[in-house]
């Protein structure tokens, strides 16, 4: 009896590992014909993109990896989209970690501004001094925390018409201006469904940035010359 238990079991785990071998090359599959169809590459991981931030969701944990790296062009900056993967707590409490990350190139390099919803994590921060800039917008405050290393440059790239957007589009993953990127990010696998309305929302915010901004990093958006 306890051999026929014993081969079911091992049956079992052989038809596990199989089924999860198909549904990886069929992700893959997936991820291989959306880089074909959008002019795209893929490719299976890239260590360097780790690397890309020391802030959230970054800087943490150990055993990072980047992978399900799509690569392109889209609306005028060269963009990136991967699965983030990390791991806390010691051998007998690991917990593994995932997040979709997408960023574009910026053409020249700005002080960092972070937008994320204004939660409970947000607000246990604030309790302990964390920053968190105020507009004149009361429904913004309450919806979003905002960071920024010059809270100057954080006031004048969120603006009333920019703030108007992020209160009107419900599904906001959290976004970061970092010297040379501009970031979101949330937690899961990629998902190939939203990561076209993601990189939109991250175009539009670049394409609000105000001129006088840019102006003062070095780069003018309207001398087609540059960058």
């Amino acid at each position: 009896m306890n051999g026929v238990l014993l081969a079911t079991v091992a049956l079992g785990v052989v038809i596990l590992a199989v089924l999860a071998w198909m549904m990886q090359k069929k992700r893959q599959e997936a991820f291989q014909q959306w880089a074909l169809r959008n002019r795209w590459t893929y490719e299976g991981s890239d260590p360097s993109l780790v690397h890309l931030s020391d802030a959230q969701p970054f800087g943490q944990g150990r055993d990072k990896r980047a992978t399900e790296v799509l690569r392109g062009a889209f609306d005028g900056h060269q963009a990136v989209s991967f699965t983030y993967s990390w791991t806390t707590g010691d051998e007998k409490d690991t917990t593994n970690h995932t997040a979709h990350v997408v960023a574009l190139a910026l053409p020249a390099y700005l002080p960092t501004v972070e937008v994320t919803r204004d939660g409970f994590g947000a607000k246990l921060d604030k309790l302990f001094g964390g920053q968190d800039i105020q507009f004149e917008s009361e429904a913004f405050n309450k919806e979003f925390r905002v960071t920024a290393s010059d809270a100057q440059v954080g006031h004048a790239i969120v603006h009333p018409r920019l703030m108007e957007r992020l209160l009107r589009d419900g599904a906001v993953t959290p976004w970061r201006i970092e010297g040379t990127s501009i970031i979101s990010w949330e937690p899961g696998s990629s998902a190939l469904e939203t990561l076209a309305t993601r990189l939109g929302l991250l175009s539009a915010i670049v394409r609000s940035i105000p001129r006088h901004v840019w102006l003062d990093h070095g780069h003018d958006p309207l001398d087609a010359t540059i960058g």
